[in-house]
């Protein structure tokens, strides 16, 4: 039985009671004439009212019972909806004798009621509905936590983030404010002459990114499925169909660890721009943290735990080598130098394949020298060859792409580059990354569909990826992406088993 501490049996008991007397405990039928928001802005007017109350209006209410205090003849509650939390009064003489002792001896706290009646004002001087009629919307049968110690926990947080949500009212804030952000990121796309498209989600080769995948079998087909990394070769694909600005945000998925900043599934927008370059990228971005500042009224410099972060544009570049040398503190000698790159990563106890490139191991050293020191926004440009697998080569220099990436508060949070849009480059590169497949689970597989899409020619393109919910996480000042994603992933609780029950499986 789920139900089964005393507490939960004593509701269920009182549940019961409730239905043998007629009332059911979970009803339908309601309706939602005003918010409680709206509520206290619509009769503020009475604060100012000589006798303190209008009874000529008549308000219904409906909410979940926060708090209760009982005294002999009358009662005050305070429930809460999705906008605010409201005071209300009901007594014995309004109520009628029996219903008021059946009341207070079977509504509690968790509860969601109807309460009818008129505004007035408390001796306290607190706005507060004087009920008429009080009725059971849902009966709760498990008990809120404690109100002064509320949910602590923060794996039952997550785990029942409903719960989370009705003892922590400003999670919902954050939530409210990452549904703003996503259509503000719509609106300013579409502004811009972008076309929203939906590309699937199982493919039949990964690609798209380096990393692990998710992989399903599809029973129809006999055939394996993976839960794709990126969008980023369907979308392209939809250039080379003519289609010229595109855009989708949606659900990644990357088999691979959790921390402060990964999920196994996560949200970005990706969008590709024909007869656009990456620096025109760069002042996009610009514009879009921009228009969603000015719409959100954010201040340009923010707060961010301890940090204060300038988001004033036009944001910082800085070449990726010079980012290296600069920041990471990292002289030219060693790092043109495959032997002293190692030697100093060695030093420092960082494992990397002995075997590796050189701008793989110039990565590391990009990785754990640099990054976290990358607080303002900064475009960092110009990567290696070696670890940008789907950007085109510079025309300047073949070893470097033409790439950056977005770091904010020591984080990567968009990547972007102009497209390789050489059939026979791309197919030498997915060669080179298949043949790392044995040694390297996170590389790319081979498309050959993607190279024949190529074949039919693809206009000079440049394509950029922002996470979501490292966004979020910047302009709501979270620091874990748990915070920021109604139900993360969590690790299965002790006992619990990860595998289906016979009786729930599926041919």
């Amino acid at each position: 039985m789920i139900f089964d501490n005393q507490y939960e049996q004593l509701r269920i008991q009182k549940a019961k009671e409730l239905e043998n007397s007629g009332i059911n405990p979970y009803g339908h039928g309601f309706k939602k004439e005003i918010s409680n928001r709206e509520f206290l802005e619509k009769f503020s007017y009475v604060k100012e009212l000589e006798e303190k109350k209008d009874s000529s209006v008549n308000v219904s209410l409906i909410g979940r019972i926060k708090f209760l205090r009982l005294m002999g003849k009358a009662a005050f509650a305070k429930i809460e909806d999705d906008t605010a939390t409201v005071q209300i009064y009901f007594n014995r003489d309004e109520l009628g004798d029996e219903w008021f002792k059946k009341a207070k001896k079977l509504i509690e706290v968790g509860d969601i009621v109807e309460a009818v009646g008129y505004p007035f004002v408390t001796k306290t001087g607190e706005l507060t509905l004087h009920v008429k009629k009080l009725s059971l919307v849902t009966k709760a049968i498990v008990p809120l936590p404690e109100k002064y110690h509320g949910l602590q926990d923060i794996e039952l947080r997550y785990r029942q983030r409903y719960l989370d949500m009705i003892m922590n009212p400003q999670v919902k804030e954050v939530f409210r404010t990452r549904s703003k952000i996503v259509s503000l990121i719509r609106e300013f796309f579409e502004s811009k002459g972008f076309l929203e498209v939906e590309t699937p989600m199982m493919h039949p080769i990964p690609g798209g990114a380096n990393a692990r995948p998710f992989i399903t079998h599809h029973n129809a087909l006999g055939v394996d499925r993976y839960l794709r990394i990126a969008p980023e070769l369907y979308l392209k694909r939809l250039i080379v169909g003519g289609f010229e600005a595109v855009f989708e945000i949606n659900r990644n998925f990357r088999n691979e660890g959790m921390d402060a900043t990964h999920n196994p599934e996560f949200t970005m927008i990706e969008f590709y721009w024909a007869y656009h370059t990456y620096e025109d990228l760069m002042r996009l971005t610009e514009e879009l943290f921009d228009f969603l500042f000015e719409r959100l009224k954010l201040p340009k410099k923010l707060s961010y735990g301890e940090l204060t972060i300038d988001f004033s544009t036009p944001f910082k570049k800085i070449g990726y080598l010079e980012a290296i040398k600069k920041i990471g503190g990292i002289d030219e000698e060693t790092l043109g130098s495959k032997e002293k790159i190692l030697s100093l990563l060695k030093s420092k106890d960082i494992e990397v394949e002995e075997s590796s490139p050189l701008g793989v191991l110039q990565a590391e050293l990009f990785e754990n020298f640099v990054e976290e020191k990358l607080i303002d926004p900064t475009f960092v440009t110009d990567f290696p060859i070696e670890i940008s697998p789907l950007a085109r080569r510079s025309d300047k220099d073949p070893n470097i792409a033409e790439r950056f990436e977005l770091f904010i508060a020591g984080k990567e949070i968009a990547n972007g580059f102009n497209e390789l849009n050489d059939p026979l480059d791309q197919y030498e590169r997915f060669k080179e990354q298949a043949a790392k497949k044995e040694s390297d689970d996170e590389a790319m597989h081979m498309d050959e569909d993607y190279v024949r899409a190529l074949g039919y020619g693809m206009p000079p393109t440049a394509g950029e990826g922002i996470g979501i919910d490292r966004l979020v996480m910047l302009l709501t000042n979270q620091h874990t992406i748990r915070d920021v994603i109604l139900f993360p992933a969590m690790r299965p609780k002790k006992n619990e088993s990860t595998q289906p029950d016979e009786n729930d499986r599926k041919d």
